[in-house]
Parts: structure tokens; sequence; C-alpha cells
């Protein structure tokens, strides 16, 4: 794997977190505070950083078009193997997962073939997990 990245990001509700990471998508807990938590996101690690819930006019994340689809931005993820990205879809839509653009795959096929999927975590985080058929084709232009 490459060197893995970091990344913090702010939750309402830390017990909603540690049942969201660390329960639906089985990501093993690292060190924790009362404002704070580390997971292990497939290698990487993320930080639950806690930050009350306020209240703005416009609660709506952005979208750009992609494919037909509206994605939200900003969001965070990671790109898994296909074998990998195929059984967390499952384990998302068996679970009852509310997704922002249901797992489907893109360019079918052809070169760049990827699978997709994004959904929200309980604080509102939108979450993209990808896998490309071909890894080699993820930097491609």
């Amino acid at each position: 794997m490459p060197n893995p990245f970091h990344i913090a990001f702010p939750v309402n509700d830390l017990a909603a977190a540690r049942e969201f990471y660390g329960g639906l998508l089985g990501c093993p807990e690292g060190r924790s505070s009362d404002t704070w938590i580390d997971f292990d996101l497939y290698g990487h690690q993320i930080v639950a950083h806690y930050k009350p819930a306020t209240e703005t006019a416009d609660q709506s994340a952005h979208h750009n078009p992609v494919d037909g689809h509206d994605v939200p931005v900003p969001h965070f993820g990671v790109v898994l193997e296909w074998e990998q990205w195929g059984q967390l879809a499952e384990k998302l839509k068996s679970a009852g997962t509310a997704f922002v653009i249901e797992p489907y795959v893109r360019f079918a096929g052809e070169v760049g073939e990827q699978a997709t999927m994004f959904f929200l975590d309980p604080a509102g985080n939108a979450l993209e997990f990808k896998a490309m058929k071909d890894m080699s084709q993820l930097f491609a232009a």
C-alpha cells in the first residue's frame, strides 16, 4: 500500500461515530479521548473530532454533476480492491444504508472501469468508496 493518509473531520455525536465507523464499517479503533476518536480505515488514519451541531440557513452539501449523478462536495473515502468493494456494498445494502449514490459500476468494459458508491455518516459527512477494475488506471488521464 502507498503511504497512508490522515484526515480529520467533524462529528456531532462520538457514540454515533463509533457505532458507524467501528460497527458498520468495521474500522478498528485506535486512540481516543472525550473529544476525538482515531479509526483505521483500511490502513489509513481517520479522526472523528467532536464539533457541536450548528444551525445554518443552508445545511445541504454542494454537488457537482459526474456521470449523471450529483456527487457531494466535500467528500472523502478510500479506494478498495474490487472484491472488498463488492463485499462492503452488500454489507451496507443489507444494513439498510441510505445511499446518496447507489453502488454501481461506471465505464463497464472500458478503460477506467470502476465501482463507486456514496453515503453519509451520522454527522452528514459524505463518503465515497470506490474500486478500480484495473488499479493501474486510477490516475490515468
